[in-house]
């Protein structure tokens, strides 16, 4: 008995929601890892549950997210626009083949001018945001510089991000010294 086609839309019921989410975000998680080990290529998956908690994935390149998106911040504009030309190709295919309805009018249409004046007004708001995040974390160290709730909120988010950083790195760690203690074991005992 073969499996049947589902239609994708989204599911009403909020505990079904949250089930297939899990399922789901297993088999993407273990695509991932398959594609970045057999083609030792760079992945990045960033998505959030119905609940709204993120989930980051990095493949296992030691530098990770950053070389990620240096390369991404690297890339000129007209690389960006070829490359969502590209993808929004390969979207229609795939829903050429599906059910599923594809509203390629959903999809923002602009100009390469109103889409450089987009990019850069993003760009500046990022550039002030980060500005006011660095003057924030500067002064983490003095608790009487807390002005508001959201300084500490961000503060909170910073810390928890690097302790989440440094567990990583020490997970790491931990696998490359067994690993290069397996290594040694088997020279051993080739040698014995």
């Amino acid at each position: 008995m073969g499996r049947k086609k589902l239609k994708i839309r989204r599911l009403e019921d909020l505990k079904a929601r949250q089930a297939k989410y899990s399922k789901r975000k297993t088999g993407i998680l273990k695509k991932a890892k398959e594609l970045n080990i057999l083609c030792e290529v760079d992945v990045a998956l960033l998505f959030s549950s119905p609940s709204g908690r993120p989930t980051l994935f990095v493949g296992q390149n030691s530098t990770g997210l950053s070389s990620i998106l240096k390369r991404l911040s690297n890339m000129s504009f007209e690389e960006r626009e070829e490359r969502r030309a590209y993808t929004i190709e390969m979207l229609k295919k795939i829903y050429e083949n599906s059910e599923s309805e594809f509203d390629l009018l959903s999809l923002p249409h602009a100009t390469n001018a109103d889409t450089l004046k987009l990019y850069e007004d993003e760009l500046q708001e990022l550039k002030d945001k980060l500005v006011e995040k660095s003057k924030i974390l500067r002064d983490w160290r003095n608790p009487n510089n807390v002005e508001d709730l959201n300084q500490i909120k961000m503060m909170e988010d910073h810390l928890i991000a690097s302790l989440n950083g440094l567990r990583s790195r020490r997970n790491q760690l931990a696998m490359e010294q067994q690993i290069r203690e397996r290594e040694l074991e088997g020279n051993e005992n080739l040698e014995t």
